[in-house]
């Protein structure tokens, strides 16, 4: 199957994972994310692939993880996330902290927030998002590379979608370990590709 069969804009959507402002953005409380979106000009990369898009008709799914005051629906059963679950002002439900960084947001996207673990698909509102818009191909994009892109790959996979991952909309740190992510991991399991190959081929769709 060629790219432009794979990502035609009738059976596509766009995740974005954990693009929000207490992860990656002015109200991170840790620096790995944040740091590493930084200096790879990540925001304006996913920016300009989600107009492209917004344009041919595909919708963007912004894949959020957010904490109750009260932990429920929150596993501590890794130790990553059991100690960040330990800070009160880590992307608390319903803060300004827990939401899509506002570049990346249209009026027309969808968010799906989770509670628990480190990938979107298992008990959130996204499977019920993709089937409604009959989507058969997903497009991952965000943070990080260390976990979260390669749970939301694996994930997608089980589930039975295609995933094509854009490999300058994705992030993980430090960058040489998130290379050989891309090459040791995703490769083969994704098909890789760039911003631009995505949008100059939705470009010609239009």
């Amino acid at each position: 199957m060629t790219i432009r069969e794979l990502v035609d804009p009738r059976h596509t959507a766009v995740l974005c994972m954990e693009m929000e402002r207490g992860v990656v953005g002015d109200l991170a409380r840790f620096p790995g994310p944040r740091e590493v979106v930084a200096d790879e000009g990540l925001v304006e990369r996913c920016a300009t692939l989600f107009a492209g898009a917004r344009r041919a008709g595909i919708r963007v799914i912004h894949c959020t993880a957010a904490f109750r005051p009260d932990r429920a629906g929150s596993y501590r059963n890794m130790p990553f996330v059991s100690a960040l679950m330990d800070d009160p002002l880590h992307i608390p439900v319903g803060s300004d902290a827990a939401s899509p960084l506002a570049e990346l947001l249209d009026p027309a996207d969808l968010v799906s927030e989770r509670l628990h673990g480190i990938a979107p698909f298992v008990n959130t509102s996204l499977v019920p998002y993709l089937t409604s818009l009959g989507v058969r191909t997903v497009i991952a994009t965000g943070v990080s590379l260390n976990r979260g892109i390669v749970g939301m790959s694996i994930e997608a996979v089980d589930h039975g979608y295609s995933v094509v991952i854009p490999t300058d909309a994705v992030a993980g740190y430090p960058a040489d370990y998130a290379r050989l992510v891309l090459k040791h991991t995703l490769d083969g399991l994704t098909t890789l590709t760039t911003v631009d190959e995505l949008v100059d081929v939705w470009r010609d769709a239009d």
